[in-house]
């Protein structure tokens, strides 16, 4: 599951059998990615806090489709296939189309994925790249750009953030060795209207 020890459900005591009941999934199952944390669970709770309120929360104004798109071109960029085989299955479910959604990825594949967008967000997907692979050569002139094209500045901080958290984790798991054996792939946290909701479906 990973190149260091992890505790499953059962093992669990205190803070992190506490964390592990509010993450949890069918069966008790919890997601490999986060049970990487088991040996230091207060950092499941920065995870889990970060996750939800960049990626699941009401207050965000994108499309939630498209911050899970941004989440599996910066996962393909890092080369972290435990996020893009995860969060691909929530941008499907979420576009609710199969082929266009089989499109998105062979685009990403393709090195085309801006195509892929007929609006202003492929300016945010190509943003999300430069923040990802070339961060030091953004300059306030990129966020007028983005600006420019439509986001408002709210958004165009949801742009920032969500790249920025994929970063991290990509090397989490990447570094770690994680991988998705055991783990139901696609799950994701519940109502994004209630941010203490942690349980994943």
């Amino acid at each position: 599951m990973s190149w260091i020890k992890t505790l499953g459900y059962d093992e669990a005591e205190g803070l992190l059998k506490r964390m592990y009941d509010r993450v949890k999934g069918p069966d008790n199952n919890i997601d490999n990615v986060l049970s990487i944390h088991s040996l230091r669970p207060h950092t499941l709770k920065g995870h889990m806090t970060l996750y939800k309120s960049v990626l699941h929360n009401s207050n965000n104004t994108l499309p939630k489709w498209y911050l899970e798109a941004i989440g599996v071109y910066v996962s393909y960029l890092n080369k972290c296939d435990y996020c893009v085989q995860h969060h691909l299955a929530g941008f499907t479910r979420l576009l609710a189309d199969d082929d266009r959604a089989a499109a998105f990825y062979q685009r990403v594949q393709d090195d085309t994925v801006a195509t892929f967008f007929d609006t202003h967000y492929k300016d945010g997907i190509v943003h999300a790249q430069k923040l990802t692979q070339a961060h030091h050569t953004i300059t306030k002139d990129d966020i007028e750009h983005l600006k420019t094209v439509g986001f408002s500045e709210g958004e165009i901080l949801e742009i920032n953030q969500v790249t920025s958290y994929f970063n991290y984790v990509n090397r989490m798991v990447v570094g770690l060795g994680v991988n998705t054996d055991g783990d139901i792939i696609g799950l994701s946290p519940g109502n994004s209207d209630e941010p203490d909701n942690w349980s994943h479906q």
